[in-house]
C-alpha cells in the first residue's frame, strides 16, 4: 500500500495558492484514476483507490502546512504504512516553474510542511518536488507562496498536474524513472519531426551550346569576287 500525500493549506482562501500545488496534484490523480470520494479522516481528507493491484491512499492534511506531519503520521499508524511507502507532493522554490523532480530521502530545505513530516518520520520518504520558482528575495517568499498562481501560469501548471497524474501508477509501483518519463511527456514533449529530407539532387550539368554549322558556300570564285565589290 502507498500513502501519497499532497501538501497545502485547507480552505477555499488558499485553494489556488502556489503553496497548495501538492493538494492540486493529489486531486488531479484522484479525478483521473477513479478514486473514491474524499472523506475526513486522520486530521485530513483521504481518497482511496488502486493502481492495478497496488492499493493507494491519497491524503490532504488539513492541519495547516506547519503541522502536516501530524496528519501523515496518523494515517501511517492506522494503515501500518512504512515511511519508504510514503510519497509527498510539495511546492519547490528552488526549481523553475513547471519543473518536476523526484527525490528519496534528504533534508527539508526549510519547507515547513516537510519539516513537520521529518519530525514524525525522519527523512526516509519519497517526495515529488513541484517547481514554482523563487520571487528573488527571501523576504518576498511568504507572500509569493501564499498568492494564487497567475493566469499566465495556467498552461504549465496544467501540464505539470496532468503529467504527475499520468505517471502516478508508476510512482505507486516504485518505478520512479517511468514516473519522471510520464511527467516529461507532458512538460517537455518531443518536438514534432519536420520530415525526412529527400535525396539531394545531383547538380545539373551545364548544357553545352550546339556548334553552329556554317552554311555551305557553292559560289564560284568569280562570283565571290564580284559579290565583294557590289
Amino acid at each position: 500500500m502507498k500513502l501519497i500525500v499532497g501538501l497545502g493549506n485547507p480552505g477555499s482562501k488558499y485553494a489556488r495558492n502556489r503553496h497548495n500545488i501538492g493538494f492540486m496534484a493529489v486531486e488531479q490523480i484522484a479525478a483521473d484514476h477513479g478514486f473514491g470520494p474524499w472523506k475526513s479522516k486522520h486530521q485530513g481528507s483521504i481518497s482511496e483507490g488502486r493502481f492495478g493491484s497496488t492499493r493507494a491512499i491519497l491524503l490532504r492534511p488539513e492541519t495547516f502546512m506547519n503541522k502536516s506531519g501530524d496528519s501523515v503520521a496518523a494515517a501511517m499508524r492506522f494503515h501500518k504504512i512504512d515511511s519508504e511507502d510514503v510519497v509527498v507532493f510539495h511546492d519547490e522554490l528552488d526549481l523553475a516553474p513547471g519543473k518536476v523532480k523526484f527525490k528519496m530521502g534528504g533534508g527539508h530545505a526549510g519547507h515547513n510542511g516537510l519539516r513537520s513530516i521529518h519530525s514524525h518520520l525522519g527523512p526516509d520518504y519519497g517526495r515529488v518536488r513541484l517547481g514554482i520558482g523563487h520571487p528573488g528575495h527571501k523576504d518576498r517568499v511568504a507572500g509569493y507562496v501564499l498568492n494564487d498562481f497567475a493566469k499566465a501560469e495556467a498552461d504549465w501548471l496544467d501540464d505539470v498536474l496532468r503529467g504527475v497524474s499520468d505517471g502516478a501508477a508508476y510512482l505507486a509501483e516504485g518505478d520512479n524513472a517511468k514516473f519522471m518519463n510520464a511527467v516529461s511527456m507532458r512538460t517537455a514533449p518531443a518536438r514534432p519531426s519536420t520530415g525526412k529530407k529527400g535525396p539531394a539532387k545531383a547538380p545539373s550539368e551545364p548544357v553545352s551550346a550546339a556548334p553552329i554549322k556554317e552554311a555551305s558556300d557553292n559560289r564560284s570564285a568569280v562570283q565571290k569576287l564580284m559579290d565583294r565589290f557590289k
